[in-house]
């Protein structure tokens, strides 16, 4: 059975987010402060984990990042819950390393439909490795059994998410993708007006992809239509010694 991880010292909304995610099918186990959650996720490894930000001892923020950065959860799918809804906490989440934000509060529908999104883009089997699509177009391989990429002869390490907008991408390269398309297919719901989530992972995909982030040559921003990928067909010596250096 699926495992899902709540961590949220509001006793209200544990309970609300548990016995709905109990009904929908799902095993719950709960934390109410930061150090337990963090000890919790370690001891139990669940397939989500679902964080506040406002947590009594640590920080929702930091327990994110310790989760980050250690080999046995850093896979592991979060959805911050919280009632931070301004657009910098929402870029500091993701900074921090989560996968989706759902602002309380919020209708139990969307949170359950959040959940099956990030269960299904995370299953440990990326969604290019189920599909024959494009894996490779000019300096650019992508490795989805390690999410990884093979950029210019280089090694890169992906995040899920990241490894997803690439490969979102890669699919039209050369073409305008627009960011309601790019929600569908990679966040896997409805789109709305909030497009910051998919800033800050294409900032994250510059600063691994591109040799000078702040003027990008490959990842693209068209102004008021999405993002587009251009790659050359073979990469020259003077673009991998760019990218590479």
């Amino acid at each position: 059975m699926t495992r899902i991880l709540v961590i949220d010292d509001d006793p209200a909304i544990a309970e609300l987010v548990s016995v709905n995610l109990e009904m929908a099918g799902y095993e719950v186990s709960r934390a109410i402060d930061g150090v337990k959650g963090q000890a919790l996720a370690l001891q139990l490894v669940p397939d989500l984990i679902m964080l506040d930000l406002m947590l009594p001892k640590v920080d929702g923020f930091t327990i994110c990042q310790r989760l980050r950065r250690d080999e046995r959860t850093a896979d592991i799918p979060v959805l911050m819950l919280t009632a931070l809804s301004q657009t910098q906490d929402k870029v500091e989440g993701f900074n921090a390393g989560a996968d989706d934000y759902l602002t309380k509060p919020f209708e139990v529908e969307e949170m359950l439909a959040r959940v099956r999104a990030l269960l299904r883009r995370t299953d440990r089997i990326p969604q290019a490795a189920k599909h024959a699509e494009i894996l490779n177009y000019g300096p650019l391989t992508l490795v989805p059994e390690r999410l990884e990429a093979i950029w210019f002869d280089r090694i890169v390490k992906l995040t899920h998410l990241e490894f997803e907008l690439l490969h979102c991408l890669l699919q039209r390269h050369g073409q305008t993708v627009s960011p309601s398309d790019i929600l569908k297919e990679v966040w896997g719901y409805d789109p709305d007006d909030d497009i910051e989530t998919i800033r800050v992972h294409v900032r994250h995909l510059r600063t691994k992809l591109e040799p000078d982030p702040r003027h990008p040559q490959f990842i693209k921003t068209v102004y008021g239509a999405g993002y587009c990928l251009e790659l050359p067909q073979t990469a020259s010596s003077a673009e991998v010694n760019d990218v590479v250096s």
